[in-house]
């Protein structure tokens, strides 16, 4: 049998303006960086709080580093957890209103270990259609009866766990959707799963730190609390590190500790990012200012593109998608932006469904009011 042709398939990504390329950062992460050499304001990053160059994190580390050497040396249930893994596993619980939490390296290997470990062939997953790659992806691996319901649509998510014989039920949604900036309807998905009697697992990596008193995420924002829920949130977008949690009740992380596959076989986050964590969730919840700056910014935006063409989507969120719809169009704008000295993304088919290519402005609490000014103005002359 021929190998697949890869160069005529990556051609062909090419003419559909569906190519994608990685660029060269060689600045610390920022509103402001330089990428290949040349300097942008940046509306790309998930750094939502502006953290990830904070100077108490970059000092929490160097003694981390000091105090723990810079790896984990072994999976946590062989020789590699360490008493800051411990520690910061019980600040996270304690943060987000649940009885325990439990760390994974990357919010990829969160969501892949929560969803195998708790639905097998015999189970049904109901899943919204806008949920992230990762979400999918460990619903297809769990074998599970995998259901997926139009975005937000309470009413056919309801109809599917009616018509379901199911002994275990499992809904899968992210809180805040990550190319919409949209939120999920917290309080009714809770309700359902009580009345159904299913489990929900809530992927906040978007809303962690941003959403809710203190930042404590779209649980404590929705005022909502249930055993049922499974939650999980990533601590490399807001939390300005790297890796993720999922919290929930005593009995549900001890059953993960025993089950979830990608953290029983994999070696443990480095000590120091957990020490250095510690730190971030302090200042999350002490700075309260990067939350209202955040506000402002998103008020600054959505005002300033109000005469745009293109639509801007609702959004509450630092996530502020202008829906382009071509992916030509998209890329032309998103270049012309480079050339001014903006560096935002356009966002294009699979991450998003054909015809609704965008560009996919992410705010900061390091941006200023000036910054984000300066984009509606270049954006504005794109659109003439």
């Amino acid at each position: 049998m021929p190998l697949p042709d890869l160069h005529a398939a990556l051609k062909q990504l090419d003419e559909q303006g569906l190519l994608r390329q990685r660029r060269v950062l060689e600045s610390p992460q920022g509103a402001h960086v330089l990428i290949d050499g040349k300097p942008y304001i940046a509306f790309a990053s998930n750094d939502y709080l502006g953290l990830a160059g904070h100077p108490e994190l970059i000092e929490a580390t160097r003694q981390a580093v000091l105090n723990w050497g810079v790896g984990g040396g072994a999976s946590h249930l062989v020789a590699g957890h360490f008493s800051a893994h411990e520690a910061l596993e019980t600040v996270l619980a304690r943060f987000v209103g649940r009885d325990a939490a439990l760390l994974f390296s990357t919010g990829y290997m969160a969501n892949l270990g929560v969803v195998t470990a708790l639905a097998g062939r015999e189970a049904a997953i109901f899943a919204d259609k806008l949920n992230h790659a990762s979400l999918n992806d460990a619903c297809l691996l769990s074998r599970a009866h995998f259901k997926r319901f139009a975005h937000n649509d309470m009413a056919m998510l309801e109809r599917l766990l009616a018509e379901s014989n199911h002994d275990t039920k499992l809904i899968v949604v992210d809180a805040v959707y990550s190319m919409d900036g949209d939120q999920a309807p917290v309080s009714e998905l809770v309700r359902l799963a009580d009345r159904y009697d299913a489990w929900l697992l809530l992927d906040d990596a978007h809303g962690f730190g941003v959403l809710g008193p203190d930042g404590r995420g779209s649980l404590v924002a929705h005022q909502v609390s249930s055993p049922r829920v499974i939650y999980m949130a990533t601590l490399g977008k807001a939390a300005g590190v790297a890796g993720a949690f999922v919290a929930g009740t005593q009995d549900m992380i001890d059953w993960l500790t025993q089950r979830a596959r990608t953290y029983i076989y994999t070696t443990a986050q480095p000590p120091m990012l957990a020490e250095t964590l510690l730190k971030s969730v302090e200042l999350i919840e002490r700075e309260s200012w990067r939350r209202e700056h955040l506000r402002k910014l998103i008020a600054v935006l959505r005002k300033g593109l109000s005469a745009s063409p293109w639509t801007l989507m609702p959004s509450e969120t630092p996530i502020q998608p202008l829906l382009i719809g071509d992916n030509a169009e998209a890329l032309r704008v998103s270049e012309q932006l480079r050339d001014a000295g903006f560096w935002v993304p356009a966002i294009r088919p699979p991450t998003v469904a054909p015809g609704t290519a965008r560009l996919r402005i992410s705010l900061s609490a390091a941006h200023l009011e000036q910054d984000v000014e300066n984009l509606c103005g270049a954006i504005l002359r794109c659109a003439q």
